[in-house]
């Protein structure tokens, strides 16, 4: 019987997970009973559209290839440096000055004042009787002779005016420039609408019926991408493409759906594009400071460069939830619903995440209506692994960034404890049974000791013995241990963590599954609870999606304010998760949440990095370093005033200086390369405007660009 990556050693169901897009499959029913909904006909809240012209415009049009991070539906590359470009004052008033030399010159030739030497040629080919007087012939070829000349004189001059640039810059082709690109869309040389890939496979009759559901305004975006998913798992061998058509012919645009039935979110505030997966988020300021083939373009972020993390800083207010988080939330729902990945999202009830309907697992911790609750161990049987992942939740925050710290005497400790309570009850202990045994109340400690001597459990009970050895000697963390889980045991928890199985908890092993996640911590009141939550959640990411079997599934982990989650560990984790193809973005408001011996580990652990308006100096001098410097052309321009020596050149320089109100000077400028800094911290906390940022991409090919300007607003 398939599992959903929920049903784990302690026969927990977290209800309902989604499997990946691909052939529908009858769902197994899991042994606490719990089924997954049947689909229905369309997304909630979704209408179907009226016809495919929409759909079809948006699937036709051009996506050419771009640096990382700009978005490419319908963007027109642009040379990777700013041509030299002539003030258009300059251009025009050039032009007329070329226009009326021509017009002189043309003057003086056909007035005779240069003479007649330029009718030599003409002279030297006509035959003699072609010059008779009124000829027919003969005037024929002086005009036509005429012509030539006026037309060698205007490409001449229009060649020195530059007649050609004002005519792309003021002419025609500037006003069709002036239509946006998606607007007329090129034809491709294959129509995608028609899906040339199954019909080169010979996949004829299903890519037909795609066609004319597509035709027929039956397929959305997300129906293309999930299609598309479906049949790279029959290219790859994950499923057959006698299922695969079997689904399509019976199905059309619906095939393949996720288990949640949904077709589409039922709101979208951000402008999405599935065939490329990027989610739009700015635009690229038209700032020096940017690099010319990024001026004015879109600002876009995909899988590929999530999959090498983001960490944005930025104060309260910048804009970290709406425009950042929330619109990569949406994104990668909507990849879930296509099959292609796997999103946990985790910030604080009521933070602005996205409706709950746009979620397949919503966990309200806190919150006694919460259908779901949290799995503490991460939905592990090993004793060991779930004693260094709770331990890192623990007191994670509290070890020092260097070896030998607490953190790993607390998995030892842990574990000296877990592992004989699994032996001897199957399960592992409440968030009140640990508290119990890491106090070492002696009623606990002595009837686990009973049960594994039962058992005959010889090295669990050495296990047990050297725990008791060691309580209450200098330098034990069980009694810091204790406090912590304390924070846990709270009125407001007693029925969260529960391990009797009388709950349906969700473990992050469902990773391996297109799931939708939303984790609501309970910041209000339980400060200290919400961020041992969070180091939780991101300890136990870190740990299931490096053991992930399937890794064409991209997972990734939102947390929305990440203070006090920043661990060595967790450090360690975050370099791990490109090569397993899941990345986490994280948020704060300032680096002075992170402990200073991470915070240089922490910017090299994320590939991008973003800096929101509002930075302290302090926290920009961190970006500052880990962006380095460049070369730049520095010019020094030294103005130098020319003194006359001659009666007639003091006279002109006294007149320029009457009729200009300055001296006449001589101006030299001087070019050298230096080396500066790409953002000076003065200037990410001076010099970035309310609702910009300024962001560096890498993606996991390792393709980078530099820091850019970027307007969140546009």
């Amino acid at each position: 019987m398939d599992s959903d990556g929920t049903q784990e050693a302690r026969g927990t169901h977290a209800n309902p997970v989604p499997r990946p897009a691909g052939p529908p499959e009858m769902p197994a029913v899991p042994p606490n009973g719990f089924t997954v909904p049947p689909r229905p006909a369309r997304a909630p809240g979704v209408p179907p559209m009226p016809d495919g012209s929409s759909f079809l415009t948006w699937l036709r049009t051009p996506r050419p290839e771009a640096p990382p991070g700009v978005w490419r539906f319908g963007h027109r590359p642009r040379p990777a440096e700013e041509p030299e470009r002539t003030p258009g004052r300059q251009l025009v008033s050039g032009a007329l000055i070329a226009f009326l030399v021509g017009w002189l010159i043309w003057s003086l030739l056909w007035n005779g004042y240069l003479g007649s030497w330029w009718l030599l040629p003409l002279y030297a080919m006509i035959p003699e009787s072609w010059a008779e007087p009124h000829s027919f012939t003969a005037v024929v070829v002086v005009y036509a002779y005429y012509t030539l000349i006026a037309l060698v004189i205007m490409v001449g001059v229009g060649r020195l005016g530059r007649w050609g640039e004002i005519w792309r810059r003021y002419g025609p082709p500037a006003w069709r420039r002036s239509v946006p690109e998606h607007q007329r869309p090129p034809a491709p040389p294959e129509d995608p609408a028609e899906w040339p890939a199954l019909r080169a496979a010979g996949a004829v009759d299903v890519a037909e019926r795609l066609a004319a559901d597509a035709r027929a305004g039956l397929m959305r975006d997300v129906d293309h991408a999930r299609i598309a998913r479906a049949w790279q798992g029959v290219r790859s061998g994950r499923h057959s493409l006698a299922t695969f058509s079997g689904a399509v012919l019976q199905d059309g645009a619906a095939a393949c759906l996720h288990p949640s039935g949904a077709r589409d979110l039922p709101t979208r505030l951000a402008r999405h594009d599935l065939l490329t997966g990027q989610v739009r988020l700015g635009t690229s300021a038209d700032d020096p400071r940017n690099p010319y083939a990024y001026r004015g373009t879109g600002l876009a972020l995909g899988p590929e460069l999530l999959g090498t993390s983001l960490l944005a800083v930025g104060p309260a207010g910048s804009g970290k939830t709406g425009t950042v988080v929330r619109p990569l939330a949406e994104s990668l729902c909507l990849h879930a619903l296509a099959g292609r990945a796997a999103v946990v999202v985790v910030g604080a009830a009521g933070a602005g995440l996205g409706p709950v309907d746009a979620y397949d697992v919503v966990v309200r911790i806190g919150n006694q209506e919460s259908e779901y609750d949290l799995d503490l161990y991460g939905g592990t049987g090993d004793p060991d692994e779930a004693a260094a992942v709770l331990a890192e939740a623990l007191v994670g925050d509290l070890a020092d960034p260097h070896p030998g710290s607490d953190s790993r005497r607390s998995t030892t400790v842990l574990a000296q404890l877990l592992g004989p309570f699994r032996a001897v009850h199957g399960r592992f202990p409440s968030v009140p049974e640990l508290r119990q045994l890491l106090d070492g109340a002696p009623g606990p400690l002595a009837a686990l000791r009973q049960g594994l001597q039962d058992a005959g459990q010889e090295s669990l009970l050495r296990e047990l013995d050297a725990r008791q050895r060691q309580m209450g000697q200098p330098g034990d963390v069980g009694g810091v241990l204790a406090d912590r889980v304390a924070l846990l045991d709270r009125p407001a928890f007693a029925s969260f963590f529960d391990t009797s199985g009388t709950t349906r908890p969700f473990t992050l092993k469902a990773l391996d599954h297109p799931v939708r996640v939303r984790i609501d911590l309970p910041e209000r009141g339980h400060a200290d609870a919400s961020r041992m939550l969070a180091r939780l959640v991101l300890a136990q990411f870190t740990t299931s999606v490096a053991v992930r079997e399937d890794r064409s599934l991209f997972a990734c982990l939102l947390l929305d304010d990440a203070t006090g989650v920043v661990t060595p560990e967790a450090v360690r984790g975050i370099q791990r998760l490109r090569s397993g193809n899941a990345g986490v973005v994280l948020t704060l408001r300032t680096l002075d949440d992170v402990p200073r011996p991470l915070r240089g580990p922490l910017l090299g652990a994320t590939g991008c990095r973003m800096a929101l308006s509002g930075l302290t100096p302090w926290d920009g001098q961190d970006f500052a370093e880990v962006w380095g410097k460049e070369w730049t052309e520095a010019r020094d321009v030294t103005d130098r005033q020319i003194i006359a020596e001659t009666p007639a050149g003091k006279a002109a320089h006294m007149l320029r200086r009457v009729i200009t109100g300055k001296a006449p000077t001589a101006r030299a400028v001087t070019v050298r390369q230096v080396e500066r800094e790409r953002w000076s911290a003065s200037e990410l906390a001076h010099g970035v405007p309310a609702g910009h940022a300024v962001l560096s991409l890498t993606d996991v090919k390792g393709e980078h660009a530099p820091p850019l300007l970027v307007d969140l607003r546009g």
